[in-house]
């Protein structure tokens, strides 16, 4: 087939057909009203029971008319990384950032394979730079990079040799085995060769977890020694160093904790990101930014140019402010019966919100526009006045270097990877914005970076961003772009739905609420239904309790809270069989849903 012409478009935007799911919910938004009403024009004659009972269902029903306008229209999109190749355009950079924060709760070994798995993507790796944060401050995890960084050089090209889909290496020799009859003997050799190197590396891993310090601290672990987890000057660490900016060689990894103090905020992981911001800023300026949980490992070794379409290919940038990719999980247990996997939020639900003003932010696993971070927004008239040296430093903070950096993605100037040794001087500057104290005075947090004021610091971020005029973008290619690790248990998943619970609520007090934001004409009404659908999630649960604990106490008490038929027996037959077959419709589309 004759190659595509170079003015292709790089993505196609899919609409979904679901008429058949639109009309089901119809017909229960319909049922709803129908009984509302009925106990509206019943209620003088039932007593409480009657009366919570159409608070619960009145609540139910404002939800089902948010999910309906969230779900109306659903879209994906189609990238096509061949055609962005074959343009031969020079590539634009990308910082990728790694969080963790505690060596005990997320074991340094999925950090490095979540590591190894960037550094190996298909893209040039002179256009790439790895940082990693460690607000655990833990030199085992410094560790666990230094010698990670050793088995790149040979992992790297190894899995672009042979075109290696699973580029993390604990997944890749726990699901591919090799076949004789299917693969050659020099690739059987360089697989038990490349197995052996790596259960070296988690061996090394292991041994270090179980010392009381993983290694002498000396040299580059001199920093470590003396330090408090929570009380510490920051650090910042060059791992590895593409000097010769090869592009077929291993990226940048930079090693990062930034400073903690008992009396000074951390702002949680929202801090940490804006500390991965500035730093980066100082030293290799991309002009895109990927984020990555330490327990999520690239599952497609081409997603960052999946990405690069999206971002790229657009008409106008203002449609594509972020392009986040659904959570996955590769370990979740059988059936999912804690809903760890999400999969109606990412499949259903989630393709509705990109058919609206674009999907939410989702903390991990999403590529951004650098200047969007910095507080851009898509019809800036003022970017001149924003570039003076006087606004760029009350904004961005007092750091002059910084500011540069700022000023040039701003104003759309365009930047290169940094050049040979030009990584190592850069990080002595680079001290300075990763400063517990380097905040106070800026408008990090509030109008520059990440947003504080939520532990949901990733929904609060993206409405903010979608409150500036913003649109996003869902990147979805098969295979899946990331895999994560989902909760063990219900304990987990507990603790973590409180947690989310919690900050969006927290959502709803701060000045960047849906409510509010919606009021200056940026946010799409029926983007700030998706908004206020999220924000009250963790309010779902009072009137679903409610309602279900209405049974007992009407067997308790002997009374009743549903309507009784009144009716004679060929009728009720009638009735009873039409429910059956509503309910079997409905069972139907509930389970493909």
């Amino acid at each position: 087939m004759a190659n595509p012409p170079l003015s292709a478009p790089l993505y196609d935007r899919i609409s979904r057909r679901n008429n058949i799911p639109r009309a089901i919910e119809l017909i229960i938004l319909f049922l709803l009203f129908s009984l509302l009403l009925y106990r509206l024009l019943s209620l003088k004659d039932h007593g409480f029971t009657w009366v919570l009972a159409l608070l619960c269902e009145s609540w139910f029903t404002f939800t089902w008319v948010l999910v309906i306008s969230t779900k109306w229209n659903q879209v994906e999109y189609m990238t096509y990384p061949k055609r962005l190749l074959q343009r031969k355009l020079e590539l634009p950079p990308v910082d990728m950032f790694v969080t963790t924060a505690d060596p005990v709760l997320e074991p340094p070994i999925l950090t490095v394979n979540t590591v190894l798995s960037l550094l190996a993507v298909d893209y040039p790796a002179d256009k790439l730079a790895c940082y990693v944060s460690d607000d655990g401050a833990s030199p085992l995890t410094f560790y666990s990079l230094v010698e990670a960084s050793k088995f790149a050089k040979i992992w790297v090209p190894f899995c672009k040799k042979y075109n290696v889909q699973i580029r993390a290496p604990f997944r890749f020799f726990s699901v591919e085995s090799i076949s004789p009859q299917d693969v050659s003997l020099e690739f059987q050799q360089e697989w038990k060769k490349m197995k052996g190197e790596y259960e070296k590396l988690s061996q090394k891993i292991e041994d270090a977890s179980r010392r009381s310090q993983p290694c002498e601290l000396t040299g580059d672990f001199a920093d470590f020694s003396n330090i408090q987890r929570k009380n510490h000057p920051t650090i910042i660490k060059v791992i590895w160093e593409n000097k010769e900016a090869v592009a077929n060689g291993v990226p940048h990894v930079i090693y990062i904790s930034r400073e903690k103090r008992p009396k000074q905020p951390h702002h949680f992981k929202a801090g940490a990101m804006n500390i991965l911001t500035r730093v980066s800023g100082m030293i290799t300026n991309a002009p895109f930014m990927l984020n990555l949980d330490c327990d999520m490992y690239v599952n497609n070794p081409q997603i960052v140019v999946h990405a690069m379409c999206l971002l790229l290919g657009v008409s106008n940038e203002r449609d594509c402010a972020f392009v986040q990719s659904p959570q996955i999980f590769y370990d979740g247990l059988k059936d999912d019966p804690f809903g760890n996997q999400m999969v109606v939020l990412y499949e259903y639900v989630g393709h509705g919100i990109v058919g609206i003003q674009g999907p939410l932010y989702g903390g991990t696993g999403c590529f951004h526009r650098r200047k969007v971070i910095y507080g851009l927004s898509p019809d800036d008239n003022e970017i001149t006045r924003k570039l003076s040296n006087e606004a760029l430093l009350k904004t961005f903070g007092r750091s002059m270097e910084f500011t540069k950096s700022a000023a040039k993605i701003l104003s759309g100037m365009k930047t290169s990877s940094t050049g040979p040794n030009n990584i190592s001087s850069c990080t002595e500057t680079a001290y300075q914005v990763a400063g517990c104290d380097y905040e106070y005075g800026s408008s990090w947090g509030r109008e520059v970076g990440w947003m504080y004021g939520s532990t949901t610091e990733d929904v609060l971020t993206g409405l903010t961003i979608h409150g500036r005029g913003w649109k996003s973008t869902f990147c979805s290619p098969n295979p899946p772009a990331f895999l994560g690790c989902a909760p063990p248990g219900g304990p987990a998943t507990m603790i973590q739905q409180k947690r989310w619970a919690t900050g969006l609520l927290e959502i709803l007090f701060t000045p960047k609420n849906p409510f509010i934001l919606i009021l200056n004409g940026k946010l799409q009404f029926r983007q700030c239904l998706v908004y206020t659908w999220v924000v009250l999630w963790g309010l779902q649960s009072i009137p679903e309790l409610c309602y279900a604990a209405l049974s007992a106490y009407c067997l308790i008490t002997d009374s009743h809270f549903m309507p009784k038929v009144r009716t004679n027996h060929h009728h009720l037959i009638l009735l009873s069989c039409g429910l059956k077959i509503f309910e079997e419709v409905l069972f139907d589309y509930c389970k493909r849903s």
